[in-house]
């Protein structure tokens, strides 16, 4: 797939399982099956019993709805770390060479947090925002960034994007929000 694309899958009733180490960190596993919305293309894609193995770095936002129930929101990065081809039984990569790639992509996620942020302060729809914008690194090119990690009123809400048709953000409908935030980033001339 091109670069700047997307794609959407639906995941199956999944099951998260989580227990709590420290008071603040948490081991989770997650199984599903994950599915296209749509179809593929035909002659697309990689063949049947290929695989991959990504880490992901990601925020989750939580919120409780009743006794038994949450919503819950992430947003994040998955990096490759190595992939298996359909006709072989082995990785490209062995797991001390994924482990170098698992640590120089964290090292990347450091400096991108400490990295210079555009400060986020507006007004809309009667609500004061405020907030940081975070450049990804990885789409920046002389100055000029696509995408930023959004964090307003001390809440993670995502990635917004800078395409041709204008800027998006995946979990943000209001269209309204997303120009506002979009607009100060177009100040600061990214």
């Amino acid at each position: 797939m091109k670069i700047g694309r997307s794609h959407k899958w639906n995941y199956d009733a999944g099951v998260w399982r989580e227990t709590k180490i420290t008071p603040d960190l948490w081991e989770i596993s997650y199984e599903v099956v994950k599915r296209r919305a749509g179809h593929a293309p035909e002659g697309s894609g990689v063949p049947v019993g290929t695989g991959y193995h990504w880490y992901i770095l990601a925020n989750q936002q939580v919120d409780k709805i009743n006794a038994d129930d949450y919503t819950t929101k992430m947003s994040g990065f998955k990096f490759k770390l190595a992939h298996k081809r359909a006709s072989k039984n082995k990785w490209n990569a062995s797991f001390g060479i994924q482990r170098k790639r698992m640590i120089s992509f964290l090292q990347d996620m450091i400096t991108q947090l400490k990295s210079a942020s555009v400060p986020l302060e507006f007004s809309y729809r009667d609500i004061a925002y405020e907030g940081e914008a975070i450049p990804v690194m990885e789409t920046c090119e002389e100055g000029d960034c696509v995408e930023w990690d959004i964090y307003l009123n001390d809440e993670s809400k995502g990635i917004i994007r800078k395409m041709k048709s204008g800027w998006k953000m995946n979990g943000v409908t209001d269209k309204g929000l997303i120009k506002a935030i979009a607009g100060i980033l177009a100040s600061e001339g990214s």
